[in-house]
C-alpha cells in the first residue's frame, strides 16, 4: 500500500533512498537545506520539493530523515520550526542518521509527547548500498511501529531488523562500526605487509579471499586501495563521528575498545594528511605515508 512520505536530507545516502521510495510508487516530498540538490532530485525522480522541514512533513504518514550529525538532527527535527513539531498526530518519524543513542531516546520521548511514533534506524551499506537498494537497517523502537514501516523501508533495504527499544538501532550501528574499523586496519596492514614482503598483493588477495580472511571490505576495497584511490565510499570524517559515539558509549557501559580507539587515532592522522573525505579504506595510505 502506497504511503504519503517525506524525506529530509538528500546527501549521498538520502538522495537515492528517497529515489527508491518514489520509484516504488510512494508520494514523496523531499527537503534539503541546499535547495539546488532538492531540485536536482526532482529532475531524477517524481515527487515534490518543500522549502522547509515543516512544509515537507505536513501531510506525511511517515517522515524519513538522513542527516549529518546530532546538531543537524536537532536543527531539522527538534528546533521550534523543526519537523517533529509540524508532523500530524499518528505520523511516524524514522531517523536514518547515525547519532548518539541519547538523542535517539530524546527524539522518542518528544515524539511520544507529540503523539507521533519514532524509530531510530541507522543504516549500513554505504553509498553503493543506498544506490542499489541493498542497505541493512537496524531499528530501535516498538514492534507495533516497526511493523507499520518495515515494508516501506524495504524499498531501499535488503535487511530490516528491530533490535530493541529506542536507541538500540544506534547501539547496533556502533557495533557495526567497531567491527569495520578493526577489519579495515587489518586489511590495510595485510596489503602493506604483502607489498613490503615482495609478494603480488593482488595474487595474495585472490588466495586468502577464498578462506577465513574473506570480508566485504576485502572483496570491495582491495583493488581501489592498491590503486591508491579513495575518492569514493564512506568518508573518514563520518567514520570518526561514528567511532566517537561508540567510544563514548563504551565509557558508560564499561566496554574496552582498545583497537577502536587506536584506529580512530589512525583516522585522525589520515585527516591530517588531507584525507577528511577519503574513503575509510584509506588506512593503507597512512601506512604507505610512513615511508615518506
Amino acid at each position: 500500500m502506497h504511503k504519503s512520505v517525506a524525506f529530509l536530507g538528500l546527501g549521498v545516502m538520502g538522495y537515492p533512498m528517497a529515489g527508491w521510495l518514489a520509484k516504488q510508487g510512494h508520494r514523496v516530498v523531499v527537503y534539503n537545506r541546499t535547495s539546488g540538490v532538492a531540485k536536482r532530485w526532482l529532475n531524477d525522480y517524481s515527487g515534490e520539493v518543500a522549502d522547509s522541514p515543516g512544509l515537507a512533513v505536513a501531510e506525511a504518514e511517515i517522515v524519513f530523515s538522513c542527516l549529518g550529525n546530532d546538531n543537524d538532527v536537532r536543527d531539522v527535527l527538534l528546533s521550534d520550526q523543526g519537523a517533529l513539531y509540524r508532523m500530524q498526530p499518528g505520523a511516524i518519524l524514522v531517523d536514518h542518521t547515525t547519532t548518539s543513542a541519547d538523542i535517539a531516546r530524546e527524539l522518542a520521548a518528544t515524539a511520544t509527547v507529540r503523539k507521533c511514533g519514532f524509530l531510530d534506524a541507522p543504516v549500513s551499506g554505504g553509498q553503493q548500498g543506498a544506490e542499489n537498494g541493498q542497505l541493512t537497517v537496524m531499528c530501535g523502537g516498538s514492534e507495533e511501529l516497526f511493523k507499520q514501516v518495515e515494508m516501506v523501508i524495504g524499498c531501499y533495504a535488503k535487511s530490516v531488523q528491530l533490535m530493541g527499544d529506542a536507541g538500540c538501532g544506534q547501539l547496533c550501528k556502533m557495533v557495526n562500526q567497531i567491527c569495520i574499523a578493526g577489519l579495515l586496519q587489518g586489511l590495510a596492514e595485510g596489503l602493506n605487509f604483502a607489498k613490503r614482503a615482495g609478494l603480488d598483493p593482488e595474487q595474495v588477495v585472490e588466495v586468502i579471499s577464498k578462506g577465513a580472511a574473506q570480508s566485504w571490505q576485502m572483496d570491495n576495497r582491495y583493488r581501489t586501495m592498491l590503486a591508491d584511490k579513495y575518492d569514493h565510499g564512506f568518508a573518514v570524517q563520518w567514520m570518526r563521528k561514528d567511532l566517537a559515539f561508540a567510544l563514548e558509549e563504551a565509557e558508560k557501559n564499561g566496554s574496552e575498545l582498545p583497537v577502536t580507539a587506536l584506529v580512530d587515532k589512525f583516522y585522525q592522522q589520515v585527516q591530517e594528511m588531507g584525507g577528511n573525505r577519503w574513503d575509510t579504506s584509506s588506512l593503507l595510505a597512512r601506512l604507505e605515508h610512513l615511508d615518506n
